[in-house]
């Protein structure tokens, strides 16, 4: 009789590395420009933020590629903090990330496509006009309930077995990556030289920009306070904000070592090449919108939708229309890898006695459905609830820190477990995972003092973990 709870290795490299480049390319690429040029007012620094967050990312992914070849099994991160420190640290990053890093995401994408499938589709728009029901001051809007449709189906469809959510993950991947390269392809074709020269005539002077008090779109107008020192490296520590929420989930393929053939070789190389591909595409596209807009057009472009600004500069006024199906395709193909690798972090979780029994048992076809459902609700509140946004921006801290310790890890299992085969080893060890360390722990520290509004809200939702762990704990004895 086949053995139904155990994951069947059938995805290969180019799976795991479309759910590396599908799950980080969302909707942030396409609007978070807007607020970094803000924070920083300068073509030079609007770069170098997504240089440094495409490092970091790099650098990470590369150390991670030790981990997953030490331990090629489901559950990925949780079970690296797991093994390096001890169960509660592993069980405070499952925590979080059911609670809100994961579900957050997956609402916050799911609502985003609705947000501009709102262009075809006007009764999609978040306006008062497309208000459901409203309870005093909680509303729902058409959006929202078609949001948690979105997810539904993809639940649905990630719970009849690895295959649907592959197909859709590597289809809609290509698609999205094809559909990026051409927009940056015909932008640097339409790029305006005057437009270049002009960002690029005082490309390191930082300065933080707001129209507040403008009534025209000249950049001098815009220009509210030079930044230097300490508020300079704050500036870019907020920035860095939303270039990291963009370039986040690229560990979700270590979720689902379980599912991947030759995992010891098939997910390190899979990290390198989809962040790889990622950071590319990303820088590329910033280098396009400096090429085609204004810089002051960049940062207070309308609801911040960077790319539909440049998109109707390089294909006119249908270009705002190529940008909300590209946005469509990229937000729903997303949230599949979202779906599918998040619920393998909860069966790993439930099998160490640490979360809801049931979560814990794969069915006929061989996943995590049960999983896969209580992901889904979690993911469909939040939706409903309007704080996805707020919630993800609070958790960035979080998620960093997280990161860190995953990586310290590595240095503490090279003491801790010699004796594990390593086919892997972390590239540019042990300077490369310490330079990360030390910029993972500088940008926390900066958050804490220019931007804290986005660390302790994220920190209380960790530390909410402990009691639950315990509870846990005390229940999986009895």
């Amino acid at each position: 009789m086949e053995n139904n709870n155990a994951f069947k290795p059938s995805l290969g490299l180019f799976d795991a590395t479309m759910i590396v480049a599908g799950s980080m390319i969302g909707s942030g690429i396409f609007i978070v420009s807007a607020d970094i040029t803000r924070n920083v007012g300068s073509a030079g620094w609007l770069i170098v933020v997504w240089l440094i967050t495409g490092f970091m990312t790099l650098s990470a992914a590369l150390s991670y590629g030790e981990l997953s070849a030490m331990f090629p099994k489901a559950g990925g991160q949780y079970v690296y903090l797991k093994e390096s420190y001890n169960p509660l640290t592993g069980f405070l990053y499952g925590w979080s990330f059911f609670a809100v890093i994961q579900t957050g995401t997956i609402a916050a994408v799911g609502v985003a496509f609705c947000k501009f499938a709102g262009y075809f589709f006007p009764s999609l728009e978040l306006t008062d006009n497309n208000i459901l029901l409203s309870i005093g001051s909680f509303h729902v809007y058409t959006a929202q309930l078609v949001s948690i449709v979105m997810v539904i189906l993809l639940t649905y469809i990630n719970t009849r077995g690895v295959n649907g959510g592959k197909i859709i993950q590597t289809t809609f991947t290509v698609t999205k990556l094809l559909s990026l390269f051409g927009l940056i392809v015909f932008g640097f074709i339409m790029m305006k030289s005057e437009v270049w020269d002009a960002n690029w005539i005082n490309p390191w002077h930082m300065q933080k920009l707001s129209n507040a008090t403008s009534t025209n779109t000249s950049f001098d107008s815009t220009i509210i306070m030079p930044l230097i020192g300490a508020a300079a490296v704050g500036a870019i520590a907020a920035s860095m904000v939303g270039s990291i929420f963009s370039s986040d989930a690229w560990n979700n393929v270590t979720f689902i070592a379980g599912e991947i053939k030759n995992p010891k070789r098939n997910i390190g190389l899979s990290l390198f090449l989809g962040t790889l591909i990622v950071t590319i595409v990303y820088v590329s596209a910033n280098v396009m919108y400096l090429g085609v807009l204004p810089l002051n057009e960049i940062a207070f472009a309308k609801s911040d939708r960077v790319a539909v600004a440049a998109s109707n500069v390089i294909f006119g006024e249908i270009g705002t229309y190529v940008i909300a199906a590209m946005i469509m395709i990229s937000t729903f193909g997303c949230n599949n890898g979202l779906i599918l690798a998040g619920s393998r972090v909860y069966y790993t979780m439930a099998q160490d006695g640490l979360f809801f029994k049931k979560a814990g048992e794969l069915n006929k076809n061989g996943v995590p459905a049960w999983a896969l459902w209580a992901q889904c609700v979690v993911a469909s509140l939040l939706c409903l609830s309007g704080k996805y946004g707020d919630l993800l921006d609070m958790v960035s801290f979080i998620v960093v820190i997280f990161y860190v310790l995953t990586i310290v890890g590595i240095f503490i299992l090279r003491k801790k477990r010699p004796e594990i085969e390593r086919p892997y080893k972390a590239f540019g060890y042990p300077i490369l995972p310490a330079i990360y360390i030390l910029m993972g722990i500088s940008f926390c520290i900066l958050l804490i003092v220019y931007k804290p509004e986005f660390t302790w809200p994220g920190l209380i939702i960790t530390l909410i973990g402990i009691p639950i762990y315990f509870i846990a704990v005390s229940n999986s004895k009895k």
